[in-house]
């Protein structure tokens, strides 16, 4: 169909498929009650392209051809993660940067806009399991870890495979509304605003082994016994230093504080808890919340979603 509203993806080798397919089944599916849109894929070379599940994905040119889009979307994979982002690729999304009203980045994509200087001084995200290097390796973007997308004029990036769903929606419903993108939602049993941001998916926290013999102390303990009285001044007085030197070790070699690092401790083991299948009421005693409601509070602010929701969401598939 002839639509007025040109989506245009940039596809390379090793990009992830359903970085691609998720968003464009979102826009082909809203074309269908409504929308507007036509979908393009370019790569840097015109040449079909490997995804990471072995697909070649034919092209339909290279960047160059497109004279205006509307919205430029970039993929993700793990190459752009594990090695230098290509230079042909960085080339193409600073072309299309200026022939498009929306640049757009899928999961790790966003380290293809950092690469080519798109990010300086915006507000981004990425999969919650790269954020950190993305942090380190682009110390002028501010990474929001937690979050499913951002967008910081104009330019958006999102989280992992399903984010790039979630965002894609999030594009629909800023052209078309809401009624249209809640039709598209229902139609691919999506939600409209998804509970929680990333950190309900994100693995149990893994902490680097403190270089200072009081802060492993403090770090195994905590660890292995979570439901024990870890106040600031007890965890001082069980290695012999004072609350504000325990404190400047935890910020200086962790990045946290220590009311900060015990929560997170608390919430991995008792989302580990819920996983296998052990009660609200139990899982709060057990990981050290000391009642149901404390531990409901720090889910909630955490994680958008009460202990139980979590539980039905992650507790299994069934």
């Amino acid at each position: 169909m002839s639509a007025g509203r040109e989506i245009v993806f940039v596809l390379f080798d090793g990009m992830k498929m359903l970085d691609v397919t998720g968003p464009a089944e979102v826009f082909s599916e809203a074309n269908l009650v409504g929308g507007d849109y036509s979908i393009r894929y370019v790569a840097a070379s015109g040449e079909p392209v490997m995804t990471s599940v072995g697909i070649r994905l034919p092209v339909d040119g290279t960047p160059d051809d497109v004279v205006a889009a509307d919205t430029v979307i970039v993929s993700g994979g793990d190459v752009l993660v594990q090695r230098v982002v290509p230079a042909d690729l960085v080339a193409a999304i600073r072309v299309l940067r200026g022939r498009t009203r929306r640049l757009v980045s899928i999961c790790t994509g966003s380290f293809a806009l950092a690469a080519a200087g798109v990010l300086s001084g915006r507000r981004a995200t990425t999969h919650w399991r790269v954020a950190d290097r993305l942090a380190r390796g682009h110390p002028d973007v501010l990474v929001e870890p937690d979050a499913l997308f951002v967008e910081d004029g104009g330019v958006f990036t999102s989280a992992g495979v399903s984010a790039g769903m979630d965002l894609a929606l999030a594009l629909v419903e800023q052209d078309h509304g809401a009624d249209l993108a809640r039709t598209v939602a229902r139609r691919l049993v999506m939600f409209m605003q998804r509970p929680g941001g990333q950190s309900q998916f994100s693995a149990p926290l893994e902490v680097r082994r403190p270089r200072t013999p009081a802060l492993r102390e403090v770090v195994d303990l905590v660890s292995a016994q979570p439901a024990l009285d870890h106040s600031a001044r007890t965890l001082a007085a069980r290695v012999g230093v004072s609350s504000r030197h325990l404190a400047r070790l935890f910020v200086s070699e962790l990045g946290v504080t220590p009311a900060r690092f015990v929560e997170q401790v608390r919430l991995d083991h008792a989302k580990a808890l819920l996983d296998a299948g052990f009660g609200v009421a139990q899982a709060a005693r057990e990981a050290g919340f000391g009642s149901s409601e404390t531990m409901r509070r720090v889910f909630v602010a955490r994680f958008g979603a009460s202990p139980s929701e979590y539980r039905a969401r992650f507790g299994s598939t069934g």
